[in-house]
């Protein structure tokens, strides 16, 4: 076979046109340069279906080797995800490093985390894509297709790789869930404490982070690049109108994110899901901005979070030309999206209008009357509303006066309730 390097730099990138999946040829380029590979060539070609032994037809493998060797590539990196034996069987045909998308993007996150939280989360989704890859990595060793007298040494070291993975992962997990627990508690304070919660999304690259120093004067790292930041960050904001909110930046989406991150994010997209609004931040000067939007809701949806009020941001209008800042409202007067800048600042003032007004009338006071046999709605509005006061009567039910936010009104539809003046 051959030596497996550390890193490739010298790559060679593989994108096909199928019925079935549709990439983005540019979103590869990027990246691979955010992996830190040079990429050298780009192979292209369309198939109905993949190969089901190596993805690419035999044409196509053969012209892929011949590059490979002109161009003395390190790595070849596909924009699709591959099956464990379509990886292995390229590697072995093509004798370099391959590597799927999947693989690629959890290469970044790897070098992207810097807090023990998020390392513990890059570790799962990387050992979780690795678990099925296993035998990739041993075929140094004699490994034989079993019966007596014919196991290799091979066999058993897999077995052991095994065993260890699944502790390892197991582990991870059971840390992983604590920092969830830390996080809910949090999440808890913040609801208490009445202070909104405004989560930033969007595509990776977006300008999310810019913005986010922008309204916070923070100073998270912020680079022209995919995934530059990971690990979540939580600040506080001032309103205009001197309320609170506490404003989340979350990991950049991408099309197709790969299920294991996804899993393994879970607690970090929780700020999102959980969120009382979604700062849905877009490239306003990309071509593919529609598309985009698309990905990112349906990453949303994927995570639970589509339900979450939105307020659309359309960033970078400082690349645009006759386009000035302005809030765009629905028939009734609400915001709903907002144009600005976050790198020259235009625009920003805008978002801080929207964000209280949005802020400011979202409370409203009701008396409810709740029947012995709910009790599952009280303890629900305690934790989500502000008990003014409490009554009960003889018959085991009781009167609250409660301060509630519009969106947790549907907790009252079986219950008898009235407007407070």
């Amino acid at each position: 076979m051959f030596d497996r390097p550390e890193s490739g730099e010298r790559a060679v990138l593989v994108h096909l046109t199928l019925r079935s999946m549709h990439e983005d040829l540019l979103e590869l380029k990027e990246l691979a340069k955010s992996a830190g590979t040079d990429p050298v060539y780009v192979v292209t070609g369309s198939r109905k279906k993949p190969d089901p032994k190596y993805f690419v037809g035999k044409g196509k493998l053969e012209e892929l080797k011949a590059i490979i060797e002109t161009y003395e590539a390190d790595i070849v990196l596909f924009n699709h995800p591959l099956s464990p034996s379509q990886e292995r069987n390229l590697e072995g045909f093509l004798g370099v490093r391959v590597v799927d998308r999947n693989g690629l993007i959890l290469d970044i996150f790897a070098q992207r985390a810097q807090t023990f939280e998020g390392k513990l989360q890059v570790e799962l989704a990387q050992l979780q894509h690795l678990s099925t890859r296993l035998v990739r990595g041993w075929t140094h060793l004699e490994r034989q297709k079993g019966g007596i007298g014919l196991r290799g040494p091979g066999e058993t070291q897999l077995e052991t790789d095994r065993r260890l993975l699944g502790l390892r992962i197991k582990q991870i997990q059971q840390r992983l869930d604590k920092v969830d627990k830390q996080r809910h508690q949090g999440r808890s304070k913040r609801k208490k404490a009445e202070v909104p919660s405004v989560s930033l999304v969007g595509y990776t690259n977006a300008g999310k982070s810019t913005l986010f120093n922008k309204l916070t004067g923070a100073d998270i790292y912020v680079a022209d690049q995919l995934f530059a930041t990971l690990d979540p960050t939580l600040r506080n904001c001032k309103l205009p109108n001197s309320s609170e909110i506490v404003l989340a930046d979350t990991v950049g989406f991408i099309r197709h994110l790969p299920h294991e991150l996804v899993a393994a994010f879970k607690s970090t997209l929780q700020e999102a899901s959980e969120a009382d609004l979604l700062l849905h931040v877009i490239d306003a000067s990309s071509d593919d901005r529609a598309e985009t939007i698309y990905q990112v809701n349906q990453v949303l949806e994927d995570i639970k979070a589509n339900e979450v009020r939105q307020l659309e941001v359309f960033n970078k209008i400082d690349l645009l030309t006759d386009i000035q800042p302005r809030i765009e409202r629905d028939d009734v007067g609400n915001p709903v999206r907002v144009w600005l800048s976050a790198e020259t600042g235009a625009g920003v003032d805008l978002l801080y209008q929207a964000l209280a007004e949005i802020f400011s009338n979202t409370k409203v006071k009701r008396t409810c009357y709740l029947q012995p046999d709910q009790g599952d709605i009280r303890a629900k509005l305690f934790a989500c509303a502000r008990i003014i006061s409490e009554k009960t009567d003889d018959f085991g039910g009781c009167e609250l006066a409660i301060e509630i936010d519009t969106k947790y009104l549907g907790l009252l539809k079986s219950v008898e309730i009235e407007e407070m003046l």
